[in-house]
């Protein structure tokens, strides 16, 4: 197996996490960004860089200059970079109305433009030698606009869209770009769940007060019924990057509760996708 220079981003906790130490286990060189790694991640950076094969970065992915110093590291020491895996994101939850335009910033900024700073500036270095494989972990939500759940959607479907054209431009390059969508895992990232900052706003929304709730209590039952485990995402990740190029899927699902659902309706657009690439001209691009 030839080794590859692997970055990728939330390591902190949750996939992130189980994915260095799984895509690093395999003696692929790891570059582990997250933030504040000497301050509030000082414990979970010294442990991920004491791994073998393990690097970390304290890299701001809002942040450009940030981003670029961490590629130019990595070009440097490595010479290149085969795979980027965007893991980093932030959930919020709630009133979709609650949710100022500085929200949607925030979010956007963190769930969308930041993964695209990082495919942007990885991008020539793949292309210049024809191999790469770009991996964007999306959602569930990321298919459907759930209510409780807009803003997040919102920018996960704006991730899908960045991935889901990028991936038939770079291919004839020898670039894969590939998403993942997982449904609900019991991570970190749950217990950090933003609001809508104008919460005046969630008072008029009394009849219908009750329904966060039950979708809590839900995803509580599916936790108990089939225990998912959040190495099933790092395990679909590692998949990717095993499987040869051109061969890769678009997207992979990795939800046992309701994963089902989401698969149907990927392969159900996929085919009036593909009748949209014909109707303008661009068949070529589907092989």
């Amino acid at each position: 197996m030839d080794k590859k220079v692997v970055l990728i981003t939330g390591t902190n906790s949750g996939f992130g996490w189980l994915t260095a130490n799984s895509v690093s286990a395999l003696g692929h060189k790891v570059y582990a960004a997250m933030r504040d790694t000497e301050g509030k991640n000082a414990a979970k950076a010294k442990a991920l860089s004491q791994i073998e094969n393990v690097t970390v970065l304290d890299v701001s992915l809002t942040d450009q200059k940030s981003v670029q110093n961490a590629i130019d590291t990595i070009i440097a020491k490595e010479g290149t970079i085969h795979v980027l895996v965007n893991n980093a994101g932030a959930a919020m939850f709630g009133v979709a109305e609650t949710a100022a335009a500085a929200d949607l910033q925030r979010l956007f900024d963190i769930n969308v433009i930041a993964p695209w700073r990082l495919m942007k500036a990885a991008l020539p270095y793949m292309r210049k030698q024809s191999e790469g494989l770009i991996i964007n972990v999306s959602s569930g939500w990321g298919r459907f606009a759930a209510p409780f759940t807009v803003a997040y959607g919102a920018s996960k479907f704006a991730l899908e869209g960045l991935s889901e054209g990028l991936h038939y431009e770079v291919r004839p390059l020898g670039v894969d770009v590939a998403i993942i969508q997982p449904g609900a895992f019991p991570t970190e990232m749950s217990q950090k769940i933003q609001t809508g900052s104008d919460v005046s706003i969630a008072a008029d929304y009394k009849a219908i007060a009750g329904v966060p709730e039950k979708i809590f209590s839900a995803i509580g039952k599916m936790f108990e019924t089939t225990n998912p485990d959040p190495q099933e995402v790092a395990d679909a990740i590692v998949h990717l990057i095993n499987t040869p190029k051109g061969q890769r899927p678009l997207r992979t699902v990795v939800d046992r509760p309701t994963g089902e659902i989401t698969k149907r309706a990927n392969d159900a657009v996929q085919v009036e996708f593909e009748n949209v690439l014909k109707a303008f001209g661009m068949e070529d691009l589907l092989t």
